[in-house]
């Protein structure tokens, strides 16, 4: 009965969803912040501003717990691809919501009130 509950438990652990991941949008010059994102449970909640279009980068950190468990192995750290009034397209015109599915992740986007910029760098407005 203790190897079958074992197994149970095992097989529930690699079943769950992947979480705690964090990601980060900059444009392409790493310059200007477009958004940001955390998963919780099965959902990854990303702020992205609405109001830029052009070429980006998408950063992913899992957590250290992520990356001893292996759950986000096949995700790269970093995607190019392009914001476009609020829609992220990956290279390859593959979308982050259909990436992230992959690993047992949905996706929610909400509106950045603003660009998210460091005091002394370019607003995502000026191109």
């Amino acid at each position: 009965m203790p190897r079958f509950i074992l197994a149970l438990l095992t097989l529930l652990m690699l079943a769950t969803p992947a979480s705690a991941l964090k990601l980060i949008v900059w444009d392409r010059d790493l310059l200007t912040k477009l958004g940001d994102g955390e998963s919780s449970g099965g959902r990854v909640t990303l702020r992205l501003v609405t109001d830029y279009s052009g070429p980006v980068v998408v950063l992913f950190a899992p957590t250290e717990e992520e990356r001893t468990r292996g759950g986000l192995s096949a995700l790269k750290s970093r995607y190019v691809g392009t914001l476009d009034d609020g829609q992220l397209t990956l290279e390859g015109g593959q979308s982050l919501s259909r990436l992230l599915s992959g690993f047992k992740l949905s996706l929610g986007v909400q509106p950045a009130g603003q660009s998210l910029s460091l005091p002394g760098l370019r607003n995502s407005g000026n191109k």
